[in-house]
């Protein structure tokens, strides 16, 4: 990936960054409060030879501190000197316990020694600094000082006492904050590119054209956006009919006229891999797109497992397909009318759906709604899960396979293809659903903006019939279909009909 691949990541992800950053940013806080506050008092010496009168003797002795100094340096935390400071001031820690709390530094190329302290009440620390300091200063000269003389040649000297602390050494506020906020943004952006790699989802139109590609498979025939309303409103061009959802439809329907222009798909069965990725939404408005372009269209819920068409129309449910299947009423009884398009609904859910599917009664059904209908349009089970899609291969010209945003898998994508392939039956194409309305490109069709303009009846229209013409009347809005039930219906639900209904 490139630096703008990286980007877009970030941005998509930017909610798992947010969150991240704002817990270690709450964890640095929480670390700032939490800890207890130590404070840090130092005590500097100055390492001299008590010999020499003149200047080569001053400079060797110099050049023998410096050489010294190191080692001091080291001692300062030895036993020898943190058990007469505990014992002297009664501390109520071990030897060892001081020890850790004692650091001792040399600067480079000087006689300056620093011993620093760190305890958690201000006045123990410049307390406890001085005193390791003038006992380190005592256990130098006891060790540099010569058998049978009198004095040690060196000479630690305190030139800067440690003097109570006024601010704690730590915590450090600002540090902390700032370091929990780089370490859950680097935390965030790392989970952010793991999850992007992880992620087998198809996330836009170009990447489902360029697994097709890859994988020989068909073309991509339109991306559907997505909309929230979409529970409400299943019939995109009934709530927005300049929408880009419903021009999306409307793609759809245009494409499918050139998949192949010499035998053009009259049975279309619109199927997914799995449930839930919007496969009767497109079938319902791949319905409505065609009718609206003046063809005769009737839509067939062939999902005999989980069937939602009858429920999210408004239709009656209860007769439809199966009634068919099994002889206990005649297609024609159980057609219902949306104003626009025909449906038949699945009925009764039956114990053996693969099998009714595959029967010739199906076989039969379909041949005598080819005969009335321009397009039928199927709404099928998931290809994945069961094996009901497979099943009514021979009778259909082809499949259209819905791929939902960010949800459906490649792999997925990739086994209902050879699923479907399997049957003999064409793939038409695939559908990119429910796919976000700015995407990659990032720019808004222009549908989007597109709204018709409504005269009103006033002077214009009052003028318009004074001429002569004739104002044009809206399209007519899709019916409601609780309210077109047709004759029979009635029959079907109560039991079988009798001839005379037939």
């Amino acid at each position: 990936m490139d630096l703008r691949d990286y980007l877009r990541v970030l941005s998509r992800r930017w909610r798992v960054i947010a969150a991240l950053t704002l817990l270690g940013t709450g964890l640095g806080v929480l670390g700032t409060y939490a800890v207890t506050p130590e404070y840090r008092a130092s005590t500097t010496l100055f390492v001299s030879m008590q010999d020499g009168v003149d200047t080569a003797q001053l400079n060797q002795g110099n050049v023998f501190t410096q050489a010294r100094v190191q080692s001091y340096a080291k001692m300062a935390t030895s036993p020898l000197v943190t058990r007469p400071v505990v014992r002297s001031l009664k501390l109520g820690m071990t030897p060892a316990q001081l020890a850790s709390r004692i650091s001792a530094s040399a600067q480079l190329d000087t006689v300056l020694l620093r011993i620093t302290v760190t305890d958690t009440r201000p006045s123990r620390a410049a307390l406890i600094s001085n005193a390791v300091a003038e006992r380190f200063a005592g256990m130098v000269s006891e060790l540099e000082r010569p058998a049978n003389a009198e004095y040690s040649p060196v000479r630690l000297s305190v030139t800067e006492p440690a003097s109570t602390p006024t601010a704690p050494f730590s915590p450090r506020p600002l540090v902390n904050l700032a370091l929990g906020l780089l370490a859950g943004l680097a935390l965030g952006a790392g989970c952010a590119v793991l999850r992007e790699s992880l992620d087998t989802s198809v996330r836009t139109s170009q990447a489902l054209a360029d697994l097709m590609a890859k994988a020989g498979g068909p073309p991509v025939l339109g991306s559907i956006v997505h909309d929230a309303r979409n529970a409400r409103h299943l019939v995109a061009a009934r709530d927005d009919m300049h929408g880009m959802r419903a021009e999306g439809f409307r793609q759809l329907r245009t494409n499918l006229r050139f998949v192949d222009v010499d035998r053009a798909p009259k049975v279309i069965a619109v199927t997914s891999a799995l449930p839930g990725e919007g496969k009767t939404s497109v079938a319902v408005n791949l319905a409505a797109a065609m009718a609206e372009a003046g063809a005769k269209v009737c839509l067939v819920e062939t999902d005999l497992r989980r069937p939602t068409v009858a429920r999210s129309l408004g239709l009656v449910g209860d007769a439809g397909l199966t009634s068919c299947l099994i002889g206990q009423a005649h297609v024609q009884q159980v057609l219902q009318s949306t104003g626009t398009f025909s449906v038949l609904t699945s009925g009764a859910v039956p114990p053996n759906p693969a099998e009714l599917l595959g029967s010739e009664q199906f076989r039969s059904v379909l041949a005598t709604l080819s005969e009335e209908f321009d397009h039928i349009v199927i709404d099928t089970s998931p290809v994945l899960p069961v094996a009901d899609t497979a099943a009514m291969a021979p009778v259909v010209d082809g499949y259209v396979l819905v791929v939902r945003a960010a949800r459906t898998g490649r792999t997925q994508v990739a086994a209902a293809l050879d699923t479907l392939r399997r049957g003999g039956t064409p793939v038409l194409g695939t559908i990119f659903n429910m796919a976000p309305q700015k995407g990659e490109e990032g720019a808004y069709g222009y549908a989007y903006a597109y709204r018709p303009q409504r005269h009103t009846t006033g002077a214009f229209s009052r003028l318009l019939r004074n001429e002569g013409h004739v104002t044009p009347a809206e399209p007519p809005a899709l019916q409601s279909a609780s309210t077109m039930r047709p004759a029979g219906m009635d029959a079907v639900r109560n039991g079988k009909p009798s001839r005379s209904d037939w």
